[in-house]
Order: structure tokens, then sequence, then C-alpha cells
């Protein structure tokens, strides 16, 4: 499984339910890394979407503890047994942890690589991804340039877990 983010110098991912960041060029790699593959998130991220719908030509798999939680286009799994039962057979490359930080939380011990784009600002935040250079299961595999959008700087990161098997916990 991967997990995939922009996040803030402080590992911040969102306030108030709405993203920190919208870099097209970010959105461009979310979408290009994620297309034709699953998707993992809660149900506050997939509210955070676009009309609330899932994303197009994706598995969505939406992790709710809300029993009545039902929506289109999306696979509603109640928790972490249930979503590795729906997981089984697939290609562990092409599962992606998108959101939020609860999810984030609960799943970094599957993941086995982190696609983090690094926003060099700190706006306040309330939902954080785990900071990966305190993990020390976690090691920065590749970087890319410095990019812009704007003021704003940024860089893709590529973190890969250490060790073999699943679940990567330390």
């Amino acid at each position: 499984m991967n997990a995939i983010a922009a996040v803030s110098r402080d590992w911040g991912i969102g306030r108030a339910g709405e993203l920190l960041f919208h870099i097209p060029e970010d959105l461009r790699r979310f979408r290009a890394l994620t297309t034709g593959g699953t998707v993992i998130m809660g149900r506050k991220t997939l509210d955070s979407l676009p009309g609330g719908r899932p994303l197009p030509n994706r598995r969505n798999l939406v992790l709710t503890r809300n029993a009545a939680f039902s929506r289109p286009g999306v696979e509603t799994v109640r928790s972490l047994e249930e979503l590795l039962v729906l997981l089984e057979g697939q290609d562990p490359d092409r599962a992606w942890v998108c959101g939020g930080g609860e999810i984030y939380r609960l799943l970094l011990p599957w993941c086995r690589t982190c696609h983090i784009t690094r926003v060099y600002e700190a706006p306040e935040s309330d939902a954080f991804f785990p900071d990966l250079d305190r993990l020390p299961q976690w090691r920065l595999a590749r970087s890319e340039a410095a990019l812009a959008h704007g003021d704003t700087a940024y860089q893709f990161l590529v973190y890969e877990a250490e060790g073999e098997g699943l679940p990567c916990r330390s």
C-alpha cells in the first residue's frame, strides 16, 4: 500500500475540512499516480472532494464508523480488518491511502511507500500526516528539485519503509 499527501512544513494536511494547498502540478501528480488503482479515504475526505463524489477511474474505498453511510460509486468499509480483506490479492502498489489524518495514522503501518508533496509553508492546521522524518522505520528515498507555484515553494518526495513484511510497525 502507498500513502499520498501534500503536507506543510510541520506535516499539516488540512484545516476545517479543507486542504491547505491547491497546487495544480500536485493535483496532476496525484491523478497520474492513483488513476486505475484503489484510493482509500475517510468519509470526511470524500465529503471534501468536489460534490462529495468519488474520484473517477479509481476504486473508491471509504473507511467510516458510520454504519448508515452509503454513497453511489463508493465501497464502504467499516473496519481495518474488512479493508485488508477487500485488498487481498490486489497489487499493493495500486492501493493509495489519501486521507484524512486519522486514516493516515491507522493505515501507515501497512504502507511501504509515501509520496509526499512537501510545501514549504506552515499555515495553521488541525489535521496532520505522521511526521515521517521522526519515525525510524521510514527513510527519504528520493527527492525531486524544488518547484514553485506563485510564491509557494514545494518539492516531491518519496519515503520508503524499511524492513520486510507487513505491517511495518516499529
